[in-house]
């Protein structure tokens, strides 16, 4: 796993209470400790009867707290003042899983263990990831505690369906770890360069109706629109995210809107235009549909088939005269996938199109492009700039973008 610049250099506290879900959290210190982060993990004395410190320590290479009167022999800080070192030193405070109990210390303003003390004295965001039975988490104390929680700005990460220990099955489990890492970004993100700011992009290849078991469409994964989305969230923006990938998680804070057909992504996009920022598109559009589709499966027959194929709407077109009009979007990012004459076909459609940059790629290279997970690519401005990226993770080419869009706000 890379580094997440987002995280990179970032100082967590993991707070692990008594839940059977705590196993869960070492793979979650591991992907942390992988993206760059120093994670300091305090652990409750009933979450210890779960897993032991030790697991902990090994995966993320730091002493792990257990106890406010214990003197450390790890090399930690002093155990009787580690809430005060810890606290001033943690960008975030995450507490995951939270058991009913922590939760309700929190609430209360309780300090009677290390981790309890420590929530107190931090300045950090903090957030909980509660995690118990199903009517437990019903239950109208819990639920109460929580109110009182968001009240003080604490990010409740909302446990999900699921089966629990008991055998029973219900709202309570702890997320997996993918999500928590995202809500981790999502709100560390929330004061980035582009907080404030909302960003529509576009994602995947659409999918034309030929008959109801067949379609026209292209080799577009939909990677690079979303490592593009989540790159604009871990800035601050607001993303509303419209896909015809369908086997693609989408990033923790994105507004999903799922779409098929070229018509339905114009249709989208048009929808979420107001008030935009910056419109990115990346999704790659069917230029043709079939001119007729059939209500049933065409059969087989002896004979060739004929498709008569017809233009499909210019979204792009059409977003340059509705910015025109409403000067929204504020800046339109698109992309080019050629297969030849990439700089030649790119300025033109730069120019044609109306774009403040171009993002194009040769799509014969077979380790960039469509269906991996990097990518190679010429960005073009409207200054008439030109930017070669060499073979890149989509993630980094995604973080570009989103860094070339703040440059032109400013």
């Amino acid at each position: 796993m890379d580094t997440i610049a987002l995280l990179d250099g970032k100082r967590i506290i993991l707070g692990v209470c008594g839940s059977i879900a705590s196993y869960k959290s070492l793979d979650l210190v591991s992907k942390l400790t992988q993206s760059g982060v120093a994670v300091d993990v305090i652990m409750t004395e009933a979450a210890q009867r779960f897993v032991a410190p030790l697991a902990f320590q090994s995966v993320s290479g730091r002493p792990v707290y257990t106890d406010l009167w214990q003197s450390d022999a790890d090399g930690g800080l002093p155990t009787h003042i580690a809430h005060i070192g810890l606290a001033e030193e943690a960008d975030f405070l995450l507490i995951a899983p939270a058991t009913a109990n922590t939760i309700a210390k929190l609430a209360h303003g309780l300090a009677d263990d290390l981790l309890a003390v420590t929530a107190l004295a931090a300045k950090c965001p903090l957030a909980i990831a509660p995690a118990m039975d199903g009517a437990m988490y019903e239950n109208p104390a819990l639920r109460a505690n929580l109110e009182v929680l968001r009240s003080r700005d604490v990010h409740v990460i909302e446990p999900e369906i699921g089966r629990f220990a008991s055998g029973l099955s219900g709202l309570g489990r702890l997320p997996e770890t993918s999500t928590l890492m995202g809500q981790v970004r999502r709100i560390l993100g929330l004061d980035g360069e582009l907080s404030g700011h909302k960003l529509v992009v576009t994602a995947g290849g659409t999918r034309e109706a030929l008959d109801p078991v067949r379609y026209l469409s292209n080799r577009s994964s939909g990677k690079q629109g979303y490592a593009i989305a989540q790159a604009a969230l871990d800035a601050g923006a607001e993303v509303v995210l419209i896909s015809a990938a369908q086997h693609l998680a989408p990033p923790i804070g994105a507004r999903l809107v799922s779409v098929d057909s070229a018509g339905a992504m114009q249709e989208a996009v048009l929808e979420n235009l107001v008030e935009s920022t910056a419109l990115v598109m990346a999704a790659a559009v069917a230029d043709y549909k079939p001119a007729d589709v059939s209500q049933q499966k065409i059969k087989k027959a002896d004979h060739d088939l004929t498709l008569p194929l017809e233009r499909t709407a210019d979204i792009l077109m059409t977003v340059k005269q509705r910015r025109a009009d409403t000067g929204y979007p504020m800046i339109v990012v698109g992309f080019a996938a050629e297969s030849e004459n990439l700089v030649e076909n790119a300025t033109d459609k730069l120019q044609r199109k109306g774009l403040d940059l171009l993002i194009a790629n040769d799509i014969t290279a077979n380790d960039a492009g469509f269906q991996v997970d990097t990518n190679r690519v010429l960005v073009l401005d409207m200054d008439g700039g030109l930017h070669k990226i060499d073979r890149r993770s989509k993630a980094d080419i995604g973080a570009y973008i989103i860094e070339r869009i703040g440059g032109l706000l400013d």
